[in-house]
């Protein structure tokens, strides 16, 4: 199984946090968690499905995954290769004219964001390809002829800090109060840049938080009272709403 992070050229940085290559040999059924951005997949071999509920639902060979509040599960074929394209939190909305809040929770076709064209000559020029350098050219270059020249939401980016500066534990009120604007237009400057509420982006980088906390070899309810979780049952509850698991379990399999 290969899994490579390749980092992307200058004119992407602001937009994108990494690109992987993944593939596997072996057909496999796994977890994806909550993370803070939208995720591109292009498919040059093999072939990717979501499972819900003991049925399969194959996806395109080319994806875009928007935030999701809880876990999704996936199952690759055999012998599949995969480039994703991980945006920071506020890249996507550089590349198109939907809001990121659009695709919350879901998993769609890219060409329902991209035109159809454009997309079908990169996944063609992605088959032809035989090295991992020239497929992210390909998916660089993609990129690069999609990008808007507009501005960023500074507000939004400075959002976004003070609440990974929190870890996900500052409160609504308190991050309207430091960046002077009342609750209903912030909400909606952030659900259209990141892709959801500001709360729910809170949520899912304390989860994140949680998740790194767990290899240590801290209690429960020292994890609990440091990410500023009420009490151990709201803990657990959130916890397997992301993970599908009770952190007992989840810590016993790291």
């Amino acid at each position: 199984m290969k899994f490579d992070k390749h980092f992307p050229t200058e004119q992407l940085k602001p937009y994108i946090k990494y690109f992987v290559v993944s593939e596997n040999e072996l057909e496999n059924e796994y977890k994806v968690f909550p993370s803070s951005g939208l995720v591109i997949g292009f498919q040059y071999k093999g072939q990717l499905a979501t499972v819900k509920d003991n049925t399969e639902s194959k996806l395109t060979t080319a994806g875009i995954t928007g935030i999701t509040d809880g876990y999704k599960i996936f199952k690759n074929s055999a012998n599949i290769g995969t480039i994703l394209v991980y945006f920071t939190e506020i890249g996507f909305t550089h590349f198109v004219s939907h809001p990121a809040n659009e695709l919350f929770n879901l998993s769609l076709s890219l060409d329902d964001i991209f035109d159809k064209n454009n997309v079908i000559e990169v996944e063609e020029k992605l088959t032809i390809a035989t090295t991992d350098k020239q497929r992210i050219k390909i998916v660089e270059q993609f990129l690069l002829s999609q990008l808007k020249d507009i501005e960023t939401d500074k507000l939004i980016v400075e959002a976004v800090k003070l609440i990974y500066q929190s870890n996900g534990t500052i409160r609504i009120k308190e991050l309207n109060e430091k960046l002077f604007i009342s609750q209903s237009p912030f909400e909606k400057r952030f659900r259209k840049v990141v892709g959801t509420t500001a709360k729910k982006f809170a949520s899912i980088v304390r989860f994140n938080t949680v998740l790194d906390n767990l290899n240590d070899s801290k209690s429960l309810t020292e994890i609990c009272y440091e990410n500023n979780f009420f009490d151990q049952a709201h803990f657990i509850k959130d916890f397997k709403q992301f993970t599908g698991d009770t952190p007992e379990n989840f810590k016993r399999f790291l």
